[in-house]
């Protein structure tokens, strides 16, 4: 079993990316590959993995074993993973990416990002500049962030005179960070969120309101969830292991919420993260 085709947003670069794709995170590299196996399976074709998650080698095994990892079938599918925050830096990226690129097994990334903003050891702008020279050696084909605030964006266009094309960040229900989404938005970034269900604490929000939803549309809670993002023109990476949930969390593109549904999520927004705060945080 598997879902149907999944849309695809134009970054503004030209570059487009599935909306929806499969996050690694917290996954053991021996297991990977099997999971990256599972997805690519019922539809997947978006994979994001990092340095930090100490999995691409698995990424890469699932590439080389599905025959994804070479020529033509190779552009069949989006391959984004993120530079370690102690390997920020020039030199020090640039080898970084040697590293990884030979862990994922492949001729090239489709997105390489900085990890963390980690404003109190700030090297976004010596990172950047390798990153553009990786991507104008045909390495990386768009460059993007994580976590970076409005004020980590604007720092990194005025010392390099480059938007990101994507920023990914924390976003669900319950912390939506709409100056964050609107900054973006007016800088022409893509928005993708990661724990787009709070790591589950969200299927719980909105004391019935999300389950009334879902009965609604004959879907479940999870899905109604992930159907807002996409409402949203959210870009989103929610993982799972099992390749049941996997295909429920891809089957979100036969139906749509009402005007009212979507307004009604909107207002479960809150002011807890779930995850780390981006001014001291670093994902060494």
């Amino acid at each position: 079993m598997s879902f149907g085709p999944i849309p695809d947003i134009e970054l503004s670069d030209g570059v487009r990316i599935p909306q929806l794709g499969l996050g690694v995170l917290r996954i053991d590299n021996d297991a990977t590959a099997d999971v990256v196996s599972d997805a690519l399976a019922v539809g997947y074709r978006h994979i994001d993995t990092a340095a930090g998650y100490g999995n691409e080698q698995g990424v890469g095994d699932a590439l080389v074993r599905n025959g994804f990892a070479h020529g033509q079938a190779r552009k069949e599918v989006f391959i984004t993973t993120k530079l370690r925050d102690s390997e920020q830096g020039y030199d020090s990226a640039l080898r970084a990416f040697d590293r990884q690129l030979g862990y994922l097994q492949t001729d090239y990334v489709d997105m390489y990002m900085i990890h963390w903003p980690t404003p109190f050891d700030w090297r976004s702008t010596q990172t950047w500049k390798a990153f553009l020279q990786l991507r104008d050696a045909g390495k990386v084909r768009t460059l993007g962030v994580c976590n970076f605030l409005p004020e980590h964006l604007e720092r990194l266009h005025n010392e390099t005179g480059c938007w990101p094309t994507v920023n990914q960040i924390e976003l669900h229900p319950t912390w939506q960070q709409r100056e964050v989404v609107k900054f973006c938005r007016a800088h022409d970034i893509a928005v993708e969120a990661y724990s787009p269900m709070a790591r589950g604490a969200d299927l719980q929000a909105g004391g019935g309101l999300l389950e009334e939803i879902a009965q609604a549309h004959q879907v479940s809670v999870a899905q109604v969830i992930l159907r807002w993002h996409i409402e949203h023109g959210i870009i989103i990476i929610p993982k799972s292991t099992h390749q049941s949930r996997q295909i429920e969390n891809g089957s979100i593109f036969d139906f749509a919420l009402t005007a009212d549904e979507i307004a009604a999520i909107d207002a479960l927004d809150g002011p807890t993260r779930a995850g780390h705060d981006p001014m001291t945080f670093s994902y060494s």
